[in-house]
């Protein structure tokens, strides 16, 4: 016979919708005039454009980064007048932002090894529009984890980040192009030389740690570091978010169903924000991304709690500055369902 408590969880399950729709978007860029020039793209993509796609996949609002950061990526011509080309962009994104202020909430972007980096995180945190976050791209800023000068540079940055309340969404995979180290030990570096110096904000790591898809395996191995210290309930993780931005619809990711969900579980499905990322150049769409995102081997109660998450920098009500506020993932919501 089923006990009360079974019954209320049947009946709770029961009333939870076939297919949950996310009603936020974690990981939306805009792309600028300028910032379609320099990425050789036929057009930019605006707020007004963005709202067209969320609109077709059913998803209210989206997290808006600016792409700022890629005018200092060294894998690309350096930029005249760099710095002026980073308020530039900023500055747009915050302008298109202002059009959907009930749908669109917007990051500033800026690369952490600049000597202007501290600078333009000061004037955004002062933006009624850009000040809830940053977003920093280790991949297009060439940080090397491994390398003593960055990770002092980096501390300076979340320092004013934490200063300013500013939320942080970090791409943390570092290039690609340059083959730069990444693995567990990186991801160890992050955690105790980093992460603590943004104790009170929240901080969500892109694409579950990675740069798209699930086929690198250092992806994996750094993950497993954040894992083993959500395990240990390690104070640093209280206010660490993980988007899931990219990770299916790229790659092989097909073959990895059952892997990407096991970490997402051992995560912390309380933790997972779901996200699509910028429609061009090759990017999927909101609802492409979504069709991919329904097809991994989630429960239906699970894609619910992700699909109704809504992280601090996410709140409509804000009484001064929210993300200063007390509140965390403590490990009685942080850990995997029993199953």
């Amino acid at each position: 016979m089923c006990p009360p408590l079974c019954w209320t969880v049947v009946v709770f399950l029961a009333t939870l919708p076939l297919r949950s729709q996310p009603s936020i978007d974690y990981h939306q860029h805009l792309l600028s005039p300028s910032a379609a020039q320099r990425a050789s793209l036929p057009k930019p993509l605006t707020a007004r454009d963005l709202i067209v796609l969320l609109d077709a996949a059913g998803v209210r609002r989206a997290l808006v980064l600016s792409l700022a950061y890629q005018y200092g990526n060294p894998n690309k011509p350096p930029v005249r007048d760099e710095y002026a080309e980073v308020k530039r962009e900023n500055d747009w994104t915050a302008a298109q932002v202002s059009e959907y202020p009930n749908r669109l909430r917007g990051f500033c972007g800026v690369d952490p090894l600049k000597s202007y980096a501290i600078s333009e995180i000061e004037r955004c945190a002062k933006n009624p529009y850009l000040r809830y976050g940053l977003k920093l791209h280790f991949g297009n800023s060439d940080v090397d984890l491994d390398n003593r000068r960055h990770i002092a540079q980096l501390s300076r940055v979340f320092r004013a980040a934490d200063k300013h309340g500013m939320a942080i969404v970090v791409h943390m995979r570092p290039s690609v192009t340059r083959n730069r180290p990444y693995g567990a030990k990186e991801a160890t570096t992050f955690l105790n030389k980093i992460l603590p110096l943004a104790s009170h904000v929240p901080v969500q790591i892109a694409h579950l740690a990675g740069a798209g898809g699930f086929d690198d395996p250092s992806v994996d191995s750094a993950l497993s570091v954040f894992i083993q210290a959500i395990n240990r309930q390690d104070r640093r993780m209280a206010k660490v978010y993980f988007d899931i931005c990219g990770v299916a619809g790229i790659g092989a990711w097909e073959q990895k169903k059952a892997l990407i969900v096991q970490r997402i579980r051992q995560i912390g499905i309380r933790r997972i924000l779901w996200g699509s990322d910028g429609a061009f150049g090759g990017g999927l769409t909101p609802a492409q991304a979504l069709k991919a995102y329904r097809e991994l081997p989630l429960t239906k109660e699970e894609f619910h709690t992700i699909d109704a998450d809504v992280a601090p920098y996410m709140q409509i009500s804000e009484p001064g500055n929210p993300l200063r506020e007390p509140g965390s993932l403590t490990s009685s919501n942080a850990r995997a369902p029993t199953r």
